[in-house]
């Protein structure tokens, strides 16, 4: 069987890197005022960060049904016996949920994984995935692997301002006045299907030594079994210039010296609800290559 692996730029994963690692990738819309854009297609993470430096209203959506079904059509015609498709958590998005029902008629040939992921720990699914399928592995036993390992993840994001969790109605323009007066910073926490509050600190380097703290306990605790080589610690963010991204990987590099912690930028859904400046790091377990 030729199985082909797909995801969508929720991952992370577009342009000329998930092309060179040869994954397909749906973009995702994002609606900057009355105008919708397509992620890694046609508005890239500045312009996103500039509208919202800008105030504009900003928001994020799933693909339309008609964009799906050509997307998986246009992988089948280059020869492909199966797809795998990893989107964002059901728990975040009702893409995957939608994925599902309309992949039901293509009588197993599009095989939709739930593993309850984004960002980074998306992006280890879909690599996992990959390597998978290049083991001879078919489209319905990649999808058992990662949907087995969904919860073995944990993202950690910082808010430097409530702006757009205010627009996005996720807290009262009370809470976010309150906030903003005490400097409080929000630490959300993915793990699995929510976004939840994991902390609230004074000033984004608190919440920067809360997250690095708790990353750190994941590694003792729900990790403490698993080798290095196993895991990978990352870190993500809606920064506005690479000198302040490369800055927060540099204070998680330090903390975790047996790792390579890379940098990736927050996918626009994420960005249109935690908006600009906000840091991320996460851990998460996959199977070293």
């Amino acid at each position: 069987m030729k199985v082909a692996i797909a995801t969508d730029t929720n991952s992370g994963m577009m342009g000329q890197v998930a092309a060179e690692k040869g994954i397909y990738v749906l973009p995702m819309p994002v609606t900057v005022e009355d105008k919708t854009f397509l992620e890694g297609s046609d508005i890239t993470h500045a312009q996103l960060y500039q509208a919202m430096r800008l105030h504009k209203r900003i928001s994020s959506s799933q693909p339309a049904p008609g964009q799906l079904v050509e997307f998986w059509d246009s992988i089948l015609e280059e020869g492909y016996d199966q797809v795998v498709y990893i989107p964002m958590s059901s728990g975040l998005s009702n893409s995957c949920s939608t994925a599902i029902q309309f992949a039901q008629a293509y009588g197993g040939r599009i095989q939709v994984v739930d593993n309850h992921r984004i960002s980074v720990t998306q992006a280890t699914s879909v690599l996992s995935a990959k390597r998978l399928a290049e083991q001879g592995c078919g489209a319905e036993e990649i999808k058992a692997c990662l949907e087995a390992m969904a919860y073995d993840a944990s993202i950690y994001i910082a808010v430097d301002s409530m702006e757009y969790l205010k627009k996005g109605g996720r807290i009262t323009p009370a809470a976010a006045a309150f906030a903003s007066v005490l400097n409080l910073k929000p630490v959300l926490t993915i793990q699995g299907d929510k976004l939840d509050i994991h902390a609230k600190v004074r000033g984004m380097r608190q919440a920067e030594r809360n997250m690095i703290e708790a990353v750190k306990r994941d590694r003792q605790t729900r990790f403490g079994d698993t080798p290095d080589e196993c895991l990978l610690v990352g870190t993500a963010g809606t920064f506005e210039t690479p000198e302040m991204a490369e800055r927060w990987r540099q204070l998680v590099q330090a903390e975790f010296p047996t790792f390579s912690v890379a940098y990736f930028q927050l996918p626009c859904s994420i960005a249109s609800h935690v908006g600009i400046n906000a840091a991320g790091t996460g851990i998460v377990k996959w199977e070293a290559a």
